[in-house]
């Protein structure tokens, strides 16, 4: 089973906010297979408690305004704004701060699932591999 177009639709709206409010690291992954509870999970880093907020405040505006005013079901981690998650039921967005992104690895969760084509102006350069690796790691490994 892989997650419905309208779904997949949604996630990229949620992508472009992430991306224009200078999210890094943003990826969604069609875990349909995997769960039963959601479809895609969508994961984007954030530097620091405020850039986390600002992020989750705009994909959640953007979703409202460009989905149907899509709301969501929940959402949590708005007072640590280490790591807020929205719930929207057939997808969630995790809007991480770098540590947290660094010690929780939810891509190592996920590497098995297959990817999203965002379809983002302007892809991530130092974009994680499924293993929650930068793949800058490996071009600087290949200029040594």
């Amino acid at each position: 089973m892989t997650a419905a177009q309208n779904s997949i639709d949604a996630i990229r709206i949620a992508a472009e906010a992430a991306d224009r409010l200078k999210a890094t690291d943003i990826v969604a992954y069609d875990v349909s297979d995997l769960l039963g509870i959601t479809d895609l999970m969508l994961v984007a880093t954030a530097a620091n408690e405020r850039q986390v907020l600002a992020v989750a405040q705009e994909v959640e505006k953007d979703l409202y305004l460009k989905d149907d005013k899509r709301e969501p079901r929940s959402r949590e981690g708005l007072t640590e704004a280490q790591w807020v998650l929205i719930d929207y039921g057939d997808f969630v967005v995790h809007v991480m701060h770098e540590e947290a992104r660094e010690f929780y690895r939810l891509d190592r969760l996920w590497k098995d699932c297959p990817t999203v084509d965002l379809e983002l102006a302007h892809p991530e350069e130092g974009a994680l591999t499924a293993d929650g690796d930068s793949d800058n790691a490996s071009d600087e490994e290949a200029e040594s």
